[in-house]
C-alpha cells in the first residue's frame, strides 16, 4: 500500500543497484522521474567499487556510495545510516540489498516484493520480472508510490578525460570518421558469439562498408580480439581502457555490434546505433533500450532463450546467425540521423 509522501519533504534518496554495469545504466531510466517529482533532494548510488563510474558520472546523481565486496554488511549499514536518507529505492531487492535497506533508517524502504525480502520494505512491487524490458521494470517500484512516469530514457554521461582520451586514440591509429565498434564480450560463455563467427561477420561487412573496425574487449577478451585483429581486414585494437574510458572509444563508432553485455547497454545509453547479436538471452527483455537499437536472432532454434551460462551444445545460435541479416540491420542502423544528448 502506497505511503501518503510529501516530495517537498524528501531531501536524500538512496538507489541501490550494487552490480552489473549493464543493469545499473539500464536503472538510469528512473533518475528524471524521480528529479522531477522529488527536485528539492540530492540522489544518491549504492553500487560495489568495480561498478561505481557505471552511474558517477550522471549529472543528476549527487553521490556514489560504494563497497568492496569483502566488506562486512556492518561497515555497509553505517555507510549508510550516516546519511540519513528519506527513502531508500533497492532496485536489486536480494537477500543482502534487502538486509542494507531494512537497517538503512529510511522512513520509506521500496523494493520488490520477492520471496524471503519482504520485510526489508515498507513499499512494495508486487510486480515480477514479467515480459517487458528490464530497463523497464525499474520503474515499477516508482509506480508503487504513484510517481508519475515522464521519461523513459537510459543515459551514460563521457567525462572530458575520456573524451580526449577517446579522440586522441582515433585521430592517432584509426584517421577515419567511419568505425564500426566490434565488442565480443559476454558476462557468460553461452553469450559469446565465437571469435571465428565474429571473423566472419567483420570480413563480409568489409566487403559491402568502407570502415574501420574497432575491436574493444575486456580482460577476459583478449584472446579472442586478437584473434580476430589477425584474421580480419581494416580493424584495430583498442588500447586497454577502464569504464569510462571505453565509453570514450564506443561514442567515436558509427555502429556497434556486440554481444549481449554491458558494453552494449552503455553503447545504447550513449545513443550509438547498437546491434545485439542474441542467443541464450531474450532481445525483448534484455536487448539495446534505444531508438537506435536493433538485434538479430535465430528465433527458428529448439534451444534458442535457453539462460544457460555454458552451451550444452554447438552455439547454433550465433553459429547459425543469418549473416545477411546481421549485414542489412547494420546498413540500416549506419543511415541513422542520431540526436546525440
Amino acid at each position: 500500500m502506497k505511503t501518503n509522501i510529501n516530495p517537498l519533504e524528501i531531501k536524500k534518496i538512496l538507489c541501490i543497484k550494487p552490480r552489473g554495469i549493464g543493469d545499473i545504466i539500464l536503472s538510469t531510466i528512473i533518475l528524471e522521474n524521480l528529479h522531477s517529482y522529488f527536485h528539492n533532494a540530492e540522489i544518491h548510488y549504492l553500487t560495489e567499487e568495480f561498478a561505481k563510474d557505471a552511474v558517477s558520472s550522471h549529472p543528476l546523481v549527487t553521490k556514489v556510495l560504494s563497497y568492496k565486496k569483502d566488506d562486512s554488511i556492518f561497515s555497509i549499514f553505517r555507510l549508510i545510516r550516516k546519511e540519513k536518507y528519506d527513502i531508500v529505492f533497492d532496485l536489486y531487492s536480494n537477500p543482502k540489498t534487502a538486509q542494507i535497506t531494512f537497517f538503512s533508517g529510511a522512513k520509506f524502504r521500496i523494493g520488490y516484493a520477492y520471496r524471503g525480502r519482504k520485510y526489508a520494505y515498507n513499499n512494495k512491487s508486487e510486480i515480477g520480472r514479467g515480459d517487458s524490458h528490464s530497463a523497464e521494470h525499474n520503474l515499477e517500484l516508482l509506480k508503487a508510490l504513484e510517481i508519475p512516469i515522464i521519461s523513459k530514457t537510459i543515459k551514460f554521461f563521457l567525462t572530458i578525460n575520456a573524451e580526449n582520451f577517446a579522440n586522441s586514440f582515433v585521430n592517432k591509429e584509426i584517421k577515419l570518421n567511419n568505425i564500426i565498434g566490434i565488442i565480443p564480450s559476454g558476462g557468460w560463455d553461452s553469450k559469446r558469439c565465437p571469435k571465428e563467427r565474429w571473423v566472419q561477420i567483420i570480413n563480409e561487412l568489409s566487403e559491402k562498408l568502407e570502415a574501420a573496425f574497432l575491436i574493444l574487449w575486456g580482460p577476459e577478451d583478449l584472446n579472442d580480439a586478437q584473434y580476430i585483429l589477425n584474421q580480419t581486414k581494416n580493424s584495430f585494437l583498442a588500447p586497454e581502457t577502464d569504464l569510462m574510458k571505453l565509453a570514450g572509444l564506443i561514442s567515436r563508432c558509427r555502429l556497434v555490434i556486440t554481444n549481449d553485455s554491458g558494453p552494449m547497454h552503455l553503447s545504447a545509453a550513449l545513443r550509438v546505433p547498437t546491434l545485439g547479436l542474441f542467443g541464450p538471452t531474450d532481445p525483448m527483455k534484455h536487448g539495446p533500450y534505444s531508438e537506435y537499437g536493433n538485434y538479430v536472432i535465430k528465433s527458428d532454434l529448439q534451444c534458442i532463450r535457453c539462460n544457460k551460462l555454458i552451451c550444452p551444445f554447438n552455439k547454433e545460435c550465433f553459429n547459425e546467425l543469418d549473416i545477411d541479416e546481421i549485414i542489412s540491420k547494420s546498413i540500416k542502423l549506419l543511415t541513422l540521423n542520431v540526436k546525440k544528448i
